[in-house]
């Protein structure tokens, strides 16, 4: 992010660490709330938190706003990014292989969640106001997928009607942008401009919103621990050894022992020198885009060959994030649980089966549409949230309170969970090109 040069208290906000201003908030928006739990009660309390609450609200909101035009205009770009005439047999595997990297790493979140079983026990949140918002069965979330009016998809905000026509847009953008006709490339390479501009734009946009982030985390956490106690720690402590130890099982099983030694036939120990790099930008940056240049100077370091690397990096950084889907399976999974158990009667299971198969859906789907900046999987986390009716809108409000707990601890979790979005590409890349006999072994050597 830009630096703000002021030596005021302004500039030093602007110029600091975006995850050490997270986790200030983080800290004092916990300390603040214990406080006021303590000392505060009833309408005295209630009349404090009125005017701290609309801090987070506001942050939760920007959020919502955020999240169609980030999905719209990053899935434009990336589909119409990958030429047709570029992708042939090794771009088609590439693909498959991300997409399907991405589901498996979504069952590796939930299968974590559901044996960690991270949750809080929120018994000062108000409880739910009639019956659960019920998600539609997931056939006909399937044929929902087709919209008869995406504007409409748009205004009501139904994601899977979004990307599936954001998806078809940018492909036949892609298909245009080789076409033979000056006249229709030309007009296809315009509007390709014009959405990677959009792009730009509404990343920027992220990142000013991940500003505000330490002031909304702050008043989200304080509302939290002065309504539902300390207790809620415990619960916040087992969401990270959740995902990091996700994270570890993930990369140490599949990439590594499967991927790295089986599939590829390479040696562990090499790779891990060849990707270190990469490795430790993306947990220090949090962002894929960012780390972009070292991944490709890694991927030439372990001998990928350039015009696959080129190629299938920049498209990983896009949608390639097994990261994410983790933190994604795992995250649903506590919220739930924490929903669950605050209102057993109204929502009597964790996790129905089609709910869980609708968040290995939607959120293979997100981390395809996930945003390679800081707290583009948080904003995701809404979308995956919503398709299975649990909205964290407020309409749920121990909803709307466990979502603002991750929010307060994502920054952790990112770290992580970015790491692993760039070191798959080059665990994938690797393992195919080894296959495929296009991999330059002297450089393991």
């Amino acid at each position: 992010m830009e630096k703000v040069e002021s030596k005021s208290l302004f500039g030093w906000y602007f110029n600091t660490n975006l995850l050490i201003r997270i986790l200030i908030g983080l800290i004092a928006g916990s300390v603040v709330g214990i406080i006021l739990g303590s000392v505060l009660e009833g309408a005295e309390l209630a009349r404090v938190l009125a005017w701290i609450q609309p801090f987070g609200t506001a942050f939760i909101r920007l959020l919502f706003m955020i999240m169609v035009p980030v999905i719209f205009s990053t899935l434009i770009v990336g589909a119409a990014s990958v030429s047709p005439k570029q992708l042939g047999k090794v771009g088609v595997r590439v693909m498959l292989i991300y997409v399907f990297s991405s589901f498996l790493a979504v069952g590796t979140g939930l299968a974590a969640g559901f044996l960690f079983r991270p949750s809080v026990e929120l018994v000062g949140i108000e409880a739910a106001v009639g019956d659960a918002r019920v998600a539609p069965p997931l056939a006909d979330q399937l044929l929902a997928i087709i919209p008869n009016n995406i504007a409409a998809s748009i205004v009501g905000g139904h994601l899977l009607s979004i990307i599936f026509f954001t998806l078809c847009f940018g492909t036949a953008i892609a298909m245009l942008r080789e076409s033979g006709n000056e006249r229709t490339k030309n007009a296809a390479e315009t509007v390709f401009n014009f959405f990677d501009g959009c792009a730009e734009i509404i990343i920027k946009m992220v990142k000013g919103i991940m500003h505000y982030a330490p002031i909304g985390v702050f008043a989200l956490i304080a509302v939290v621990f002065a309504t539902a106690g300390p207790a809620v720690v415990g619960g916040l402590a087992m969401v990270v050894v959740t995902c990091f130890a996700a994270y570890i099982f993930y990369v140490v099983v599949w990439y590594l022992l499967i991927c790295v030694r089986t599939i590829g036939g390479l040696s562990i120990g090499r790779f891990l020198m060849g990707a270190k790099e990469a490795m430790v930008t993306g947990f220090v940056t949090r962002s894929s885009a960012a780390t972009l240049p070292v991944t490709m100077e890694c991927a030439a370091k372990l001998g990928l060959p350039k015009n696959v690397y080129s190629f299938a990096v920049p498209l990983g950084a896009t949608i390639n994030m097994d990261g994410t889907a983790i933190y994604q399976g795992a995250a649903v999974v506590f919220i739930a649980l924490t929903v669950h158990l605050h209102d057993p009667v109204i929502f009597p299971y964790i996790l129905t089966g089609e709910q869980i198969l609708t968040v290995l859906l939607m959120a293979t789907l997100a981390t395809i549409g996930t945003a390679g900046v800081p707290g583009g999987g948080m904003i995701m986390l809404l979308m995956v949230l919503y398709s299975i009716g649990l909205p964290a809108d407020g309409t749920i409000p121990v909803v709307a309170a466990a979502y603002a707990m991750i929010v307060g601890i994502d920054a952790l979790l990112d770290m992580g969970r970015t790491s692993i979005n760039v070191v798959g590409d080059l665990v994938y890349l690797s393992a195919l090109t080894r296959r495929m006999g296009t991999l330059d072994m002297q450089k393991w050597a």
